[in-house]
């Protein structure tokens, strides 16, 4: 059984759930390739050491520099605030070695197609967690088996409330594009809707910033979107996010309605998803809910037991399955930066179409 490596760049909250998925995901999955938790990185030499001594890892730095080129970390997993993403990638993936970076990738569309032209030869993957939930993968599946026919319509959202009080302080999170809604909460719609129904053609996007002012200073960026969009395979669809949706916590939610049935979805209640099907007598149709098992996506590993449910860590360590996989067999997980850079490419295309106020397209990658 191999051991390999691991350097993860930023011990805050993204950084320890890959540590502690690092840790566990040999034993759920029985990976062939086990990581070894070899080196922390984080703002300063305390807070690098205490996360060393509470995550378990061999050693910590707080220059990132010195944790890429160490021989010794044979992996990288980037979990800092998005201007460092490209920078670690890039000289990451100029030693060859494999990395796994948390979404969104980069602070801008030109950092992810430059990271996407560094991936080039190199395992690498981005990190979109939601979507990986049994229940998501699940109706990934019977959209693709076509159990509820041709897709017509899609909308989704993704809510949260942590900034819903006026008197919230302004923080990093209120100034600067990157960090505003459109940033952070709206990339992980876009790519459900990516990967549920397909590419998007083109858009028309609303953002506003509902709290102007807060404690501390002025709010610089969005608190929440709203945007029509055409599927390439003509499906219309909406999605909306925001940060201000008083009383949702994880409102990461979907309908898909198809010529012979529906499915929707909420992260709220993430270990369940409502199916209609479109057959037998009209009297007994209606939504069924299913409760996800051992019989669905990545469920049996973690639980035997039907309807006992997965959690949040839980897709982080399928993630960490899927990342090891990649580096043992050279074969792209999706998502891979490529599939990131498709993300960013549709928060492009929104902010050019609020700016406008207009429908656009979706300007990809070998699409002009």
């Amino acid at each position: 059984m191999a051991e390999i490596g691991i350097g993860i760049v930023g011990g805050g909250y993204m950084g320890k759930a890959h540590a502690v998925a690092m840790a566990a995901v040999g034993a759920v999955f029985n990976t062939s390739l086990r990581p070894r938790l070899e080196m922390i990185c984080a703002s300063s030499p305390k807070s690098a050491d205490a996360h060393r001594r509470a995550l378990g890892f061999a050693r910590a730095t707080d220059d990132w520099r010195m944790l890429v080129a160490d021989p010794a970390v044979e992996a990288i997993i980037i979990a800092t605030p998005q201007a460092l993403h490209r920078e670690i990638a890039e000289a990451a993936f100029a030693l060859g070695k494999p990395v796994f970076c948390e979404k969104p990738m980069g602070a801008s569309l030109t950092d992810a197609k430059a990271m996407v032209r560094a991936a080039q030869g190199h395992v690498n993957m981005v990190g979109y967690n939601y979507i990986r939930t049994p229940a998501s993968q699940f109706a990934r599946q019977l959209v693709a088996e076509g159990v509820i026919g041709d897709v017509t319509w899609f909308r989704a959202e993704h809510t949260e409330d942590f900034l819903a009080d006026p008197q919230a302080p302004a923080t990093w999170r209120t100034d600067g594009m990157a960090n505003g809604c459109i940033g952070d909460l709206a990339p992980h719609i876009f790519n459900a809707a990516l990967g549920l129904v397909g590419p998007i053609d083109r858009v028309m996007a609303e953002l506003e910033t509902v709290h102007v002012t807060r404690p501390g200073g002025r709010v610089t960026n969005d608190d929440q979107v709203q945007m029509m969009c055409r599927f390439d395979s003509g499906v219309m669809g909406h999605i909306f996010a925001s940060r201000v949706a008083t009383g949702r916590k994880m409102g990461y939610a979907y309908e898909i309605t198809g010529t012979k049935g529906a499915i929707r979805f909420d992260q709220e209640d993430q270990n369940a998803i409502w199916l209609y099907k479109m057959e037998g007598p009209e009297a007994t149709r209606g939504f069924a809910k299913i409760l996800t098992g051992p019989a669905h996506p990545d469920y049996e590993p973690f639980c035997l037991g039907p309807g006992h449910g997965t959690g949040y860590q839980d897709q982080i360590i399928i993630e960490a399955r899927d990342f090891l996989r990649a580096i043992e067999t050279g074969e792209p997980v999706w998502p891979t930066f490529a599939d990131g850079l498709a993300v960013v490419e549709v928060v492009d295309a929104a902010l050019r179409s609020a700016r406008a106020g207009a429908w656009v397209q979706v300007e990809r990658a070998g699409h002009g």
